[in-house]
């Protein structure tokens, strides 16, 4: 998708002043939630912007630099795993999205948000399918929030070193797994998430 292709949604909208907001960490079985929420100039182009999971781990970090220089403003949320296991995921992120929200020090005028589903901000919302891979804003966003959270889990991995954390940032692969039978549980689990894994040992 051209760079130029990723403004048309914003371009359909009847304000100038527009937020993109994504998270990264809804399906990890440890750490927080992370989302960001970026204003950029309209029309701004930033060559390679797209949505973070089609880009590599080098790409990505190459982008967040230009991306916070050149926005407008950002900020960044997070949510426990605690927060998590007491109010779900899905709530968890809305209100990671929330927090992101409130660290802007502009208003926007409307908020884009990856996905099907919303919440009320406060704020006028647009949900987007794939808005990551079609919208600027919500692909600087997408950036951030995975950025972000991996630079947390990496520090994370110096604590718990036994669960290889940098390795695979809290996913439910094999080696994760193998860890939780050797090891247990570590305090940034989410128990919410591993009733099933326990129950069926």
């Amino acid at each position: 998708m051209s760079e130029l292709t990723m403004w048309e949604i914003e371009d359909a909208q009847n304000c100038e002043i527009i937020c993109g907001v994504d998270e990264a960490g809804r399906g990890p079985l440890a750490g927080p939630v992370c989302a960001a929420a970026v204003i950029l100039p309209k029309h701004l182009q930033i060559p390679g912007l797209t949505d973070s999971k089609k880009l590599s781990d080098k790409k990505r970090r190459e982008l967040v630099p230009l991306i916070q220089e050149q926005a407008v403003a950002y900020g960044i949320g997070l949510a426990s795993e605690a927060e998590i296991d007491e109010i779900n995921i899905l709530q968890a992120t809305f209100l990671a999205m929330r927090r992101a929200l409130e660290q802007l020090p502009v208003k926007p005028e409307l908020v884009l948000i990856d996905g099907n589903r919303e919440t009320d901000f406060g704020l006028p919302v647009k949900t987007v399918v794939k808005g990551d891979s079609l919208s600027a804003n919500i692909a600087a966003a997408s950036i951030l929030a995975k950025v972000t959270r991996d630079d947390i889990l990496l520090e994370l991995a110096k604590t718990y070193p036994e669960y290889g954390f940098d390795i695979h940032k809290g996913y439910g692969t094999q080696a994760h797994y193998a860890a939780l039978r050797q090891f247990g549980l570590c305090p940034i689990h989410r128990k919410s998430f591993l009733k099933k894994f326990y129950g069926e040992k």
